[in-house]
């Protein structure tokens, strides 16, 4: 999928990997414990199985492979992103931590389907795209994950009931029932909707069966 939107999001992250490296400020992320907290919720989608192929659908630096494998998880892992630079960056840092079954790319004709798809933090940064251009380049999305789950694919964002004194303008506030019912309607009747951690987002989880 191309989407004119596209070259805005890349750059805005590679500014970020340049500022702060592989770390969760290089993603814009407050912190690892969040970063982890969100991972464990993606993570939901696979109910502890541990052989599955997972795809990450805008993979940054690669932050859930390490802690994939930290849990368990022993299935091939594939990254996708698209930054070069992101993509190096995360060959690097499972090179050096001598991680095993993975591969990176940032060639979207070179991403195979897997068994579950997983998005962390891809719609929540609009830059200056209007709300609308934004929501539409949201459900897009939605559906190319959708595209390429066997079994399911979970994606999380930044919530509408966040309060609204402290929304940033350039976020995205997602509508967490209108993504609910996109999926329930569009790809799956196995849907689930999580909004009880304690961060301003939820994660959806989509299961084909």
């Amino acid at each position: 999928m191309n989407h004119p939107l596209h070259r805005q999001v890349r750059d805005y992250y590679e500014g970020k990997l340049r500022e702060h490296g592989a770390t969760p400020p290089g993603v814009d992320w407050n912190s690892q414990a969040s970063q982890e907290l969100r991972f464990a919720q993606l993570a939901r989608l696979w109910d502890g199985e541990r052989m599955a192929s997972v795809l990450d659908y805008g993979c940054g630096y690669g932050a859930l492979l390490p802690w994939l494998r930290g849990t368990g998880f022993g299935g091939p892992y594939a990254g996708f992103d698209l930054s070069h630079e992101m993509i190096a960056a995360g060959d690097r840092a499972a090179t050096d931590a001598r991680l095993t079954g993975w591969d990176f790319t940032a060639d979207r004709h070179a991403v195979a389907p897997a068994d579950f798809v997983v998005a962390s933090g891809i719609f929540n940064v609009r830059i200056d795209a209007t709300e609308t251009d934004w929501r539409d380049y949201v459900l897009t999305t939605i559906d190319e994950l959708a595209s390429l789950a066997r079994r399911g694919f979970a994606f999380n964002a930044l919530t509408l009931y966040s309060d609204a004194d402290r929304r940033r303008p350039d976020l995205y506030y997602a509508d967490p029932l209108e993504l609910f019912d996109h999926c329930k309607r569009r790809h799956s009747r196995l849907v689930a909707l999580i909004h009880d951690y304690p961060l301003y987002e939820f994660t959806m989880i989509v299961r084909r069966s």
